[in-house]
């Protein structure tokens, strides 16, 4: 009983306590078993889309785009124009940690059964070899 109390308390004064901070703060705000596919930053300012980010915007419900904000905006808006035209909602996060991920396409609420979520071009693994210094 006094347990349970002091979690009461704990969430009224602090809020409730985040699940998998750690994935949250790599994969902009969400969490590895919703994702879809998930760029890189200099992916998504490469000219031009992925035609798999199109691809799932066409075709999955439920879906959401996470942006990186701190990319420029000129960098995404192909993205958003995307998204808007397809009906997907989409959110700008500011990373609250170093993460090499610029654009993550997931289910907004359910957990999905995606194998492989990167496209590992060159792109990709120079990301990942920053990232790792």
């Amino acid at each position: 009983m006094a347990q349970k109390m002091k979690e009461i308390i704990d969430a009224a004064l602090y809020g409730a306590p985040e699940i998998k901070p750690e994935e949250r703060s790599l994969f902009l705000s969400t969490i590895l078993e919703r994702i879809h596919l998930a760029l890189t930053k200099k992916q998504v300012i490469q000219k031009g889309m992925y035609p798999e980010v199109l691809s799932l915007m066409k075709t999955k419900e439920n879906a959401h785009l996470y942006i990186n904000g701190d990319l420029s905006y000129q960098n995404y808006s192909n993205y958003i124009q995307e998204a808007n035209k397809q009906g997907i909602r989409f959110t700008i996060v500011t990373p609250t940690k170093p993460t090499p991920f610029g654009l993550i396409v997931a289910n907004q609420s359910q957990a999905i059964d995606a194998t492989n979520i990167f496209i590992e071009d060159e792109l990709y693994q120079l990301d990942m070899e920053e990232n790792e210094k």
